[in-house]
């Protein structure tokens, strides 16, 4: 089989995947029925010809009934079925302004050719009619045989560009597609207010392909940035086309369902560090043990090795002295988003954000400290572990959080969430939307607060 007669094969295999079978088996069996009733009506008029009267309206109630039989089951089957609706949902035709343009001559000449009756206008009209059934035939040629694929970098952040790779492949052996605009096929229905709505595309602007040779793939990278943390979803693609003569916008639909979570925006931690001037002292704790940092000049001992001996105190006191040095605690922080807010008006959310990204910000910077860390939320939780590890399970449950009504989460409740998950070695760093006010004195002195209002 040639590569021409397997793309039109191939055509005809992708309409025929879209026919609804059950409308069109009751279609064709309403054809059947109502070609036997005009039969019957047929010979019944030449039985009343021929005087049979009785017969002529015995075989006339027959041709009436199975008229009948079919408006009454198989009509209003096929109004249900819509299929003539849904194959025109799948290929879209629009008028583009050459188009009405081109239709408006069209009218002007057919109009003409009536009054007129001249041929030569007649003539002209059906090359034109004929121009749009050639555009819609190569436009669904063009059209026919592609396959996408999306590919999107493991984590994402908001505010920050990432690349994506646009992949489509053109299956046909011997047409090529041109001019093919891809754009995100949209869901149904509005989307829900708030930080996460999922009803959100991922590809918010189309990408224009002008030549996709047949049997090949070309690929299409794309600049892509995410506005805001949460999860974006698209149920396809819309691949569309003007052409060859651009009288007409042919598209179809390409399902390829893509979901992608949108992680917070993380700040370097040079912009937080006049947010936090005393983290860094209250966090470290230090004791006497190995490590680099002196820590006092005692009395030698028969234990202590000769490396440790200071001899300029030593020389001073008359006696060998030796140097002690700083041993840095393993540091176990507990990180604490409180989700409550005071009151959800556009200031406190927008200070809500501020503090999602400010939290995340500081697990990244924990996480590049080698810090051990546990993250708790109203509803979530992780271990005592190294940052790294928890990093990204914190950082996806901070995409989706939203914020909760302050008064039916009080300061109390969020001080028994901590008595009862924290570790009890764990320095507190709690962030918070609340206003300074709020916080109990029992909770403050027992934590390091950071108020997003301050941010």
């Amino acid at each position: 089989m040639s590569g021409v007669w397997r793309d039109l094969w191939g055509l005809g295999r992708f309409r025929l995947e879209h026919l609804d079978r059950p409308a069109w088996r009751r279609f064709w069996l309403a054809l059947l029925g109502l070609g036997l009733a005009f039969f019957l009506a047929l010979y019944s008029t030449a039985l009343h010809e021929a005087g049979y009267a009785a017969g002529a309206a015995a075989v006339a109630a027959v041709a009436l009934l199975i008229a009948a039989f079919v408006a009454v089951k198989v009509v209003p089957y096929l109004a249900r079925r819509t299929a003539f609706e849904r194959w025109w949902a799948k290929i879209d035709y629009e008028f583009t302004h050459e188009g009405l343009v081109y239709f408006l001559i069209i009218m002007v000449i057919a109009i003409a050719g009536l009054n007129t009756g001249n041929n030569l206008l007649f003539i002209i009209l059906a090359s034109l009619l004929a121009g749009i059934l050639v555009s819609g035939i190569l436009s669904a040629i063009v059209l026919a045989e592609l396959e996408m694929d999306f590919v999107l970098p493991e984590h994402l952040f908001a505010g920050q560009p990432v690349v994506a790779r646009l992949a489509v492949e053109n299956r046909k052996w011997v047409f090529p597609s041109f001019s093919i605009t891809l754009a995100a096929r949209r869901r149904d229905g509005a989307s829900r207010k708030g930080a996460v709505a999922a009803n959100r595309p991922i590809l918010d602007a189309p990408v224009y392909l002008p030549h996709i040779p047949h049997r090949a793939s070309v690929t299409q990278h794309v600049e892509l940035v995410f506005p805001r943390r949460g999860r974006y979803a698209q149920e396809g693609f819309r691949a569309s086309t003007k052409f060859p003569f651009g009288l007409l916008r042919k598209a179809r639909e390409v399902a390829s369902r893509q979901e992608v979570l949108v992680l917070p925006a993380v700040r370097p931690m040079a912009e937080l560090s006049n947010v936090l001037p005393l983290l860094g002292g209250e966090m470290e704790s230090f004791a006497k043990g190995r490590g680099h940092d002196l820590y006092s000049i005692r009395d030698y001992r028969e234990s202590d090795t000769a490396r440790h001996v200071d001899w300029k105190a030593t020389a001073k006191a008359q006696q060998l002295k030796v140097r002690e040095f700083t041993r840095e605690d393993e540091r176990r922080l507990a990180l604490v988003f409180d989700a409550a807010v005071h009151t959800l008006d556009e200031r406190r959310l927008a200070q809500f954000e501020k503090g999602v990204s400010f939290c995340a910000s500081l697990a990244w910077h924990f996480a590049s400290t080698d810090t051990q860390i546990q993250f708790i939320t109203h509803a979530f939780e992780t271990p005592m572990a190294p940052a790294a590890e928890v990093l990204y399970p914190i950082l996806e449950h901070l995409a989706l959080v939203e914020p909760l009504r302050g008064e039916l989460n009080p300061p109390s409740a969020l001080e028994a969430r901590l008595a009862n998950a924290a570790h009890p070695a764990a320095f507190h760093i709690i962030v918070t939307s609340r206003p300074r006010g709020s916080i109990p004195t029992s909770l403050w002195g027992a934590s390091y607060m950071v108020f997003a209002e301050s941010l």
